[in-house]
């Protein structure tokens, strides 16, 4: 089978900017991928059958983003390959590391190549959009500052950075962050995309919902800027260098999981993702 990574992904902030009439909230975020992720394995098949070869636990099929990824893709170019999937999954489910949409979004570029279909980045990225507001900044494969639900992005530039990432023991379930009414909906808008600062309006919410949460980002904190990424659960701190986040996250309480990553500023699978033209 063929291996291609999945990164995880950082929100460094996140701003809730308002709602549409649809429900849909409007974000203001920046993005930045890890050398931490998922890795998807595939094999082409010539029957046109989908295969998950390793379900995740209590997600049925149909609700599985590799799988929808593939259908879709198959659905939308009318091709009769079809593919075996196997996910080695590393990125927990409800972390706010992006890792289904991550997932998702290499099945889409992956299979892209093995079917020969040569779809433009552009029409991945929209395909993407169905799947998940976060799928799309993984296709566009750079660092990005992104508004409307996710999907309008804009390349930018950032500085190199470890991160110590944490990991507390609960799994938040995004819409219920999005639905609670003590969300912060109205943050003014950025016209000029900040690099660092900022916050997320998703935080306080999660701090009361999950507070092992405020547990993780107190410890932290005693060592740096330390945030939630996304709907949380996990958060995060810059550093210069990998060595000084590797001391940080070596002085964690016993118990306390996480991983030390370096920030991408292009996702490995950039220069593959769709033909030229995109």
């Amino acid at each position: 089978m063929n291996a291609f990574p999945a990164p995880a992904k950082l929100n460094l902030f996140l701003h809730v900017v308002g709602r549409r009439p649809d429900g849909y909230h409007l974000l203001q975020t920046v993005f930045r991928f890890l050398d931490y992720g998922d890795t998807v394995h595939i094999a082409p098949r010539a029957d046109g059958d989908i295969r998950l070869l390793t379900p995740l636990p209590g997600v049925p099929e149909h609700a599985d983003l590799c799988f929808r990824a593939a259908s879709l893709l198959r659905e939308h170019t009318g091709c009769r390959l079809g593919a075996d999937i196997r996910l080695e999954k590393h990125l927990p489910m409800g972390g706010g590391l992006g890792g289904g949409s991550s997932d998702a979004a290499t099945v889409l570029m992956a299979l892209n190549r093995l079917w020969r279909l040569d779809l433009p980045r552009a029409e991945l990225q929209a395909l993407g959009l169905r799947l998940g507001a976060d799928v799309p900044v993984f296709v566009f494969g750079r660092s990005a500052f992104a508004e409307g639900v996710g999907e309008r992005l804009r390349a930018v530039s950032l500085a190199p950075a470890s991160y110590v990432v944490l990991v507390p023991p609960v799994q938040v379930a995004t819409a219920t962050i999005f639905s609670h009414p003590g969300l912060t909906r109205d943050t003014p808008e950025l016209k000029i995309p900040p690099l660092s600062g900022g916050h997320n309006d998703l935080e306080p919410v999660a701090l009361v919902l999950y507070p092992v949460i405020g547990e993780y980002l107190r410890w932290l904190g005693r060592y740096g800027d330390a945030r939630m990424t996304g709907s949380g659960a996990c958060v995060f701190a810059a550093f210069a260098g990998r060595a000084e986040a590797e001391a940080v996250f070596g002085q964690r309480p016993e118990g306390m999981k996480g991983f030390v990553a370096d920030g991408l500023d292009v996702h490995p699978m950039y220069d593959g993702a769709g033909s030229p033209a995109g």
